[in-house]
């Protein structure tokens, strides 16, 4: 369902020949959205504004959507829609499976890397808002009717999974019988072992060596430590309520074997060349360049990566891979499309997005971290929300505040402030969305209902038509875009309207056709605030 704005804007800017830029009225008897096309347009043409807005408003034809056209000041251009295309565009929501979703008009197999944990470690701060961002994507593109393929790239393989064995064997660890915080322990350990004895260093060595042949025993321990992890891995996600799961993993381990196919392929095509002892693609723009193979033979995230691209595009068939990881590997993604671009690994016709996200603060402003400067665990900050309030508004806390903002800013975790109920917060639009139950609940109980938006007599009822119109058109932005504070900045504009709306509009109190249509009014809206609280992974409650 095209926005009554985007309708008015194609209508509007076919005659003018450029952009209206229709913005909101900044008062009721203004209409409904302004523009200063005529002013712009006479400015070029060395004319009278209002001059230039009298041809405008003869030659736009906007009868079907807009009462009469009128020029105010200097050659604004008023518009004010009326009140029975409002009302019908307000049911349409109503009566929608999709809440005014539109399907995309070219769907596309979209590959979304988030999340993306090591084994036996515990997730901490830097996964909480991949994890969050990407789950966000995968819902809005979903919704559209994107074939939507998540893929967590977790750390499963590497030379620390030969000094875990290695300490596995020599305390006699059952790993089965472990739990995710024990195992990232016996990491700690492990590690510790490794720095200080240089004959554990030989024995770990040795152990990377057996688990990339293939030993039998040292790949049944490695298995048993990515379990464990998982458990760990998948009850942080249910508690986040998060879509994740085991279907999902495509962890770096199931690369290993095509890393030497890559680097042959590479090398071969003379795209890669030695240079001192490694393997590197000398790419255009680029300082330094692309490590393909070490001089010691090891295969780096670079090759890792271009094996992943290779695998999405050829075997999953991507058409689109959205990669949410932390702002600071930028340069590394540039990088690697670079050089998936010049092996042919992307074609012309696939895209590949870095989308970069800034820190989670303390309340002193710095990097968020525990008294010795470790980092903290994503449980922890979860342990932390719900300390002030129940989980699951604990949870639209974090999340909206995470979402809430442009992706690279920073943001400061402040849990007493991200659960209020009052302000720009998840809460409050969990409050917004109860609050509309709680009348429609009344009204069931009273034998009133709406079907149908039919009266929009007022302003603040015709404001909350409007912003039902658009949701589809934010939805939209927000899945091209990959800018999920629009979508948070709509649904706060909402509340906002709604809770006008009760302020001026009685609902239960009217009478009549009034009464049914506010009621129906209150459902669309109801409706549209838990379509768009689900995109963001919130929880819509019926009560607060």
């Amino acid at each position: 369902m095209l926005s009554l704005p985007s309708l008015l804007s194609e209508r509007v800017q076919a005659v003018a020949g450029i952009d209206p830029e229709l913005r909101p009225a900044t008062r009721p008897q203004f209409g409904h959205y302004q523009t200063n096309v005529a002013l712009r347009l006479a400015n070029a043409e060395g004319t009278k504004p209002r001059d230039v807005a009298a041809r405008l408003v003869e030659q736009i034809d906007l009868g079907d959507l807009c009462e009469p056209l009128e020029i105010a000041g200097p050659g604004f251009i008023n518009l004010r829609i009326r009140t029975d295309v409002l009302a019908r565009v307000a049911t349409q929501v109503l009566t929608e499976p999709s809440s005014g979703i539109s399907a995309a008009g070219q769907p596309r197999t979209v590959v979304i890397d988030y999340s993306s944990p090591n084994v036996a470690k515990q997730m901490h701060v830097g996964h909480l808002r991949s994890t969050i961002i990407g789950d966000c994507f995968t819902r809005v593109l979903r919704a559209q009717g994107h074939t939507v393929i998540p893929q967590n790239h977790i750390g499963d393989w590497g030379r620390q999974f030969g000094m875990l064995v290695e300490q596995i064997l020599e305390e006699g660890i059952d790993v089965a019988a472990l739990d995710l915080p024990a195992a990232e322990e016996l990491y700690q350990r492990a590690n510790g072992h490794l720095q200080s004895s240089e004959e554990f260093a030989d024995r770990a060595r040795e152990r990377v060596v057996m688990l990339q042949a293939g030993d039998a025993a040292t790949r049944t321990l490695w298995q048993q430590l990515i379990d464990v992890s998982l458990a760990g891995f998948n009850a942080t996600y249910k508690r986040m309520n998060v879509l994740l799961t085991n279907a999902d993993l495509a962890g770096e381990s199931i690369y290993n074997d095509d890393l030497a196919v890559v680097a042959a392929d590479l090398e071969d095509r003379g795209i890669a060349v030695v240079d001192g002892g490694a393997l590197v693609v000398f790419v255009e723009g680029f300082t330094a360049p692309a490590i393909i193979r070490n001089a010691a033979g090891g295969f780096g995230y670079t090759c890792t990566d271009l094996a992943a691209v290779r695998h999405r595009v050829g075997d999953l068939h991507a058409d689109r891979m959205i990669y949410v990881v932390g702002a600071p590997q930028a340069h590394h993604f540039e990088q690697v499309f670079a050089v998936a671009r010049l092996a042919g690994y992307l074609p012309d016709g696939v895209s590949a997005e870095h989308v970069g996200f800034g820190q989670v603060l303390g309340a002193d402003g710095k990097k968020f971290s525990t008294r010795e400067g470790t980092a903290v665990t994503l449980n922890s900050l979860l342990d932390a929300a719900e300390s002030e309030a129940a989980p699951a508004i604990a949870l639209a806390a974090i999340k909206y505040a995470d979402l809430s903002s442009g992706l690279q800013k920073d943001y400061t975790f402040d849990a007493e402030r991200m659960v209020a109920t009052t302000g720009d917060t998840g809460p409050y639009l969990q409050y917004a969305h109860a609050r509309a139950n709680q009348i429609l609940r009344k009204a069931e109980a009273e034998g009133f209902a709406g079907d149908a938006v039919t009266v929009l007599a007022e302003p603040a009822e015709q404001q909350v038509a409007l912003l039902l119109s658009r949701f589809g058109e934010v939805v939209a932005a927000v899945g091209e875009t990959l800018q999920p504070h629009r979508l948070c900045g709509y649904l706060y504009e909402l509340a906002g309207a709604l809770s006008s709306f009760y302020e001026q509009c009685p609902v239960l109190k009217s009478e009549g056709e009034v009464r049914s249509s506010r009621l129906a009014l209150c459902e669309a809206t109801r409706k549209v605030l838990a379509t768009g609280l689900d995109l963001l992974g919130i929880e819509a409650p019926e009560r607060m």
